[in-house]
């Protein structure tokens, strides 16, 4: 992926992204609630089930976030991807980084289905 964006983006980026993942981070929270309420499943069930949920979301970028400023399409992109942000949260981005953003994000959507 080539590198795009400017000085406006990264600050956009470090300024939206702390709420981005503390939105994230209680939308994944209120599928553990879920889960854990969930009287059908054996509590054993539900307690590795959870413990499984953790461990994969603590890689991803709606719960941490190595910062670069020359990674800034990547974090976007694999916010997207998360389902942390949608193509809205792109607003008021540079053009050419909503657009590289976009163009990767269609493209892994397209080898999915």
């Amino acid at each position: 992926m080539q590198r795009v964006g400017n000085e406006h983006d990264w600050k956009l980026l470090k300024k939206r992204l702390p709420g981005w993942q503390e939105a994230f981070m209680a939308s994944r929270i209120e599928e553990y609630v879920k889960l854990l309420s969930d009287e059908t499943k054996l509590a054993s069930a539900r307690f590795w089930q959870l413990d499984k949920m953790i461990k994969e979301d603590r890689k991803k970028t709606g719960v941490i976030a190595e910062m670069s400023h020359s990674d800034k399409d990547l974090i976007l992109l694999n916010l997207l991807r998360e389902g942390a942000i949608t193509e809205s949260d792109l607003e008021g981005f540079s053009e050419e980084l909503i657009e590289t953003v976009r163009y990767f994000y269609k493209k892994s959507n397209g080898r999915k289905k």
